[in-house]
């Protein structure tokens, strides 16, 4: 995370990770950087949308799980309703991740 986003309540953006790749590695043009970025999160995509797992060594894993319908409740109505099944998207951090967030 770029410096000036250390300590604020601040949510970084795919441009703020683009500016911290022109910054902090350097060699590429912002448009180089946003390239790349776009290229990494598709990757992503792909492999979750084909339902493998992530994994990104010292970050954390990603993985989609398959939810089974259940029956749910309206909270303005109370009525009782079934939810389809879908699949969600689950992420465990690494313990590199967890301690880097709590030593902060």
């Amino acid at each position: 995370m770029p410096t000036e986003l250390a300590g604020r309540n601040h949510a970084m953006t795919k441009a703020d990770l683009i500016t911290s790749i022109c910054e902090d590695v350097g060699g590429f043009t912002r448009k180089e950087a946003a390239a790349i970025t776009e290229v990494v999160f598709d990757a992503m995509k792909e492999a979750l949308a084909a339902g493998s797992h992530l994994k990104l060594s010292g970050f954390g894993t990603f993985a989609v799980r398959k939810k089974r319908p259940r029956t749910g409740r309206n909270p303005r109505t109370g009525q009782q309703m079934t939810i389809t099944a879908r699949k969600v998207l689950s992420f465990k951090a690494s313990p590199l991740l967890k301690r880097a967030v709590n030593k902060s």
